[in-house]
């Protein structure tokens, strides 16, 4: 049966290759969270532990719209992020939990990757949101760097276990890549 879910697409760029994530993909995706330093500045840094990253991937399975994100020239597992948060009434949904191995940041990976999931999202929303720790610099320079805009700011957010959590916006007049 193919995945017909707009949460849960497959998207290929010149760099990742981007599938549904399926329970199979655990040790591969697992893998590539090993590393501490992926966390250090996320709210969940011990998400590299086999017991926490095993919640945050069935977490990622019950939500409908976990990714697994591939190096596209070597089909190595090489991350993962989510579409959640969706509100069709509303024509919204957030982009998030996402992460890369160390190999790949610096840009080009972690671009190709929000324009891919920008590209589909905004074919079936008008805004697209990202919930971010406040302390994770790493992640909110990468997300100002793709055109998000910062809305707000707020501390001991409850919406996120009372983590302090800064909310960017990208949308249809506002997109940059």
């Amino acid at each position: 049966m193919t995945n017909t879910s707009p949460l849960q697409p497959t998207l290929v760029g010149k760099l990742l290759r981007v599938e549904p994530t399926r329970a199979a993909d655990h040790d591969a995706v697992y893998a590539a969270a090993s590393d501490p330093l992926i966390w250090e500045q996320h709210p969940a840094r011990d998400r590299w532990q086999p017991e926490v990253f095993a919640a945050f991937f069935e977490g990622g399975l019950q939500s409908g719209g976990a990714l697994t994100v591939r190096d596209a020239l070597t089909n190595e597992v090489i991350g993962s992020s989510r579409y959640y948060s969706w509100l069709p009434q509303e024509r919204q949904l957030s982009i998030g939990y996402t992460f890369l191995a160390r190999r790949c940041w610096g840009g080009a990976f972690n671009r190709e990757l929000k324009q891919l999931m920008l590209d589909h999202a905004l074919g079936f929303v008008d805004r697209v949101w990202f919930h971010i720790g406040v302390n994770n610099l790493r992640s909110r320079k990468a997300i100002e760097s793709i055109g998000a805009i910062f809305d707000k700011e707020i501390t001991d957010d409850p919406d996120w276990g009372g983590v302090s959590m800064a909310y960017y916006v990208i949308d249809q007049s506002t997109r940059k890549i």
